[in-house]
């Protein structure tokens, strides 16, 4: 375990899940809110209010793949209703967690970062 009590395993999640935040549209507004009630992609691509969340415009479909991205790093989860999943999503733990490292608004990635956060995202085994 690392200094802080961590899992060397947890620690490399947090930092791919903090690098990946950084490189991704989202506002921190988009996550507190998402503290607040789960959303969809949908509510992305046409609420009024994706404008606060996102720093540029995002359609449904780039919406639902960030999602995806975000759920495979275990920074969110899909909402469970009583019917089963839901296209809504909700913060994890290890979300929570991550987004404390800015108590302010995310920092975003510089170009080469954005770079090689997609080439990990879509070409991981390069």
């Amino acid at each position: 375990m690392g200094e802080d009590g961590i899992g060397s395993t947890t620690q490399r999640a947090i930092r791919r899940a903090r690098s990946a935040l950084r490189c991704l549209p989202y506002r921190q507004a988009f996550y507190q809110q998402l503290e607040a009630q789960a959303l969809g992609s949908n509510d992305l691509g046409n609420s009024a209010a994706a404008t606060l969340w996102c720093f540029s415009p995002v359609g449904v479909y780039e919406a639902e793949g960030h999602l995806i991205w975000l759920i495979q790093l275990g920074v969110l989860r899909r909402e469970v209703d009583g019917q089963g999943l839901t296209e809504r999503v909700r913060l994890t733990p290890l979300g929570r967690q991550v987004l404390q490292a800015w108590p302010g608004e995310i920092p975003r990635a510089h170009p080469s970062e954005r770079l090689w956060g997609w080439l990990q995202r879509h070409r991981p085994r390069l």
